[in-house]
């Protein structure tokens, strides 16, 4: 017989995990019609709340290592969404700016946090009950980043 605290059902990490890749899948149609990424436009998210950031910051506000977001923004720069150019005060550093098509991505996306915003608006996820979600989701995240 195995034990209540093995059962799948019973696991908060299966249900975290499900739950963000099926999110993340909702992301992906309205998201590739722009040939971007979910972690892409987590990287947009960013720049657009503040434009011309060092990588270090980008990746310290995605919960990343720089090792795992450089890839990431040498495929956008490719792209042309963003730059990235040598720091004013230290030339190590690495700061990343949208450029217009990055600019103008924000106008095209607009519709995209609705969408899934709606997409996820159930009996227990309620407009009125997303902050208590997001406070809860929040607590869970910082107890584990402090570990």
């Amino acid at each position: 017989m195995i034990k209540e605290a093995f059962r799948l059902d019973n696991q908060l990490c299966f249900r975290l995990y499900t739950a963000s890749r099926l999110l993340t899948q909702a992301y992906n149609p309205l998201l590739s019609e722009f040939g971007l990424t979910y972690p892409q436009y987590l990287v947009l998210l960013v720049l657009w709340e503040k434009d011309a950031q060092p990588v270090n910051d980008i990746a310290k506000r995605l919960y990343l290592e720089t090792n795992t977001v450089t890839p990431l923004l040498q495929r956008m720069e490719k792209e042309g969404v963003i730059t990235r150019t040598k720091g004013k005060q230290d030339a190590r550093q690495m700061i990343v700016s949208l450029t217009q098509k990055g600019k103008g991505l924000q106008e095209s996306l607009t519709n995209v946090p609705y969408a899934v915003g709606s997409a996820v608006i159930c009996e227990s996820v309620t407009p009125e009950t997303v902050p208590g979600l997001f406070r809860m989701l929040d607590d869970i995240i910082e107890k584990l980043n402090s570990r």
